[in-house]
């Protein structure tokens, strides 16, 4: 036998000035999200695929950081330039003029893409690890998939788009390249979250490839927004643009502040100054409206369910208390509300045995329906209950059966 029994309960009032109404970054799609939670606190038009531009690198960066923990490949390996390197070396927009043949090893490469968003280099860490883009293709979109970005669709490593690939453009049956906003956010947060690496390079403001060598090119990061460049804003640290004149401006933004890490996406974007001003927008809205708070503690009780009932146990109820703690990020002037669920158990009982869950703050959008079960939690049992015995569940019976009488 099991009862279900909810209740929408407010948990927490705060006060604050901020509004997303206020916000006007007039571009084609934005989105503000959690980094921690997946928390969507601000949206616009966040589910229309669109050209990503160079922001589908993320995909190839989380690619290649993922064949370095699996050992397939290393740092120190060295990639030589094919025909394909050598054309986007010539032809490629932001690149480092690989040279036909030139050996570079993966770390230089990966530098030149996750700063400079250099094509030459991307597109040669894509051979490396798949031997072909059009296979290293698959497995970016299978990689989508997997991480439930369900509006997109990769035809090249780069983001390039196919009218300027020349013979190596690929084939149309492959479709078009584009990503959501609600996408974008997904594979940034995968990223960075799984691979802090990540950050420490995409935060370099400048380096130089091929340092002390002839031909070496310095690369300032085109993420303006971190230290020292022109549209330096207080924590930014990643993570990635993209222009193309089908995409527009576009940036993939992220940046922390004390216990808070947000993640902005801006696409279609008028210029490269807009993508910064409507990313600058967004960010310091969601560090002036939202606060994270421990919404609760473990060991915990919620007010109105300390117990549930036992069936055929020596006690008839058991003691339950929340089993972790939890944080969530909360709007200031927001109500968070909880829904608590505890199922009627039959014993025998364990102690920490799982008998409910309580939910916090399922009426927000999270990027995934996965994220937002996460903010649900178990509720647990205290303390263990022995089965009762047969003559006490008679006896149980018969006064139930009369009381049921009268």
């Amino acid at each position: 036998m099991k009862k279900l029994v909810s209740l929408l309960l407010v948990l927490l009032v705060f006060t604050g000035t901020a509004s997303a109404a206020d916000l006007s970054p007039d571009v084609r799609s934005a989105i503000l999200v959690d980094a921690a939670s997946g928390k969507i606190l601000y949206q616009e038009n966040i589910d229309t695929p669109m050209p990503p531009a160079s922001m589908t690198k993320m995909m190839t960066e989380y690619l290649v950081l993922e064949a370095i923990k699996d050992k397939t490949i290393t740092w120190d390996d060295i990639v030589t330039t094919s025909d394909y390197g050598f054309f986007l070396g010539r032809y490629g927009g932001s690149r480092v003029f690989l040279n036909e043949k030139e050996r570079r090893t993966v770390r230089e490469l990966y530098e030149a893409m996750a700063i400079y968003s250099a094509n030459d280099a991307t597109a040669m860490l894509a051979e490396h690890i798949a031997s072909t883009e059009t296979a290293f293709v698959e497995l970016m979109n299978e990689k989508g998939q997997e991480l439930g970005m369900k509006d997109s669709n990769f035809i090249t490593s780069t983001g390039l788009p196919r009218n300027i690939l020349s013979d190596y453009a690929p084939p149309i049956s492959l479709g078009e390249q584009v990503m959501s906003a609600r996408d974008a956010a997904i594979l940034a947060r995968e990223l960075i979250n799984t691979f802090p690496e990540a950050l420490k390079i995409a935060s370099t403001p400048k380096a130089v490839f091929r340092q002390g060598e002839d031909d070496q090119v310095e690369m300032i990061n085109w993420n303006w927004m971190l230290p020292g460049l022109w549209y330096e804003l207080e924590g930014v640290d990643g993570l990635k643009t993209g222009y193309t004149e089908a995409a527009g401006n576009c940036f993939t933004g992220t940046a922390k502040r004390g216990n808070i890490r947000l993640i902005s996406v801006v696409m279609g974007a008028k210029s490269k100054e807009h993508r910064f001003k409507a990313t600058k927008e967004l960010l310091e809205y969601g560090f002036e409206a939202f606060t994270v708070e421990k919404i609760a503690k473990k060991g915990d009780t919620i007010k109105g369910y300390e117990k549930t009932k036992v069936l055929k146990g020596k006690k008839l109820e058991v003691p339950v208390e929340v089993a972790e703690d939890i944080s969530l990020m909360v709007k200031r002037d927001s109500k968070i509300e909880k829904v608590v669920s505890l199922t009627t158990v039959e014993a025998p009982v364990k102690k920490g045995q799982v008998i409910g869950s309580v939910a916090f703050d399922s009426e927000s959008d999270y990027l995934r329906e996965k994220d937002k079960q996460d903010t649900e939690i178990n509720m647990v049992a205290v303390e263990e209950i022995e089965k009762a015995s047969l003559i006490i569940r008679l006896f149980r019976g018969i006064k139930n059966f009369f009381l049921g009488l009268f």
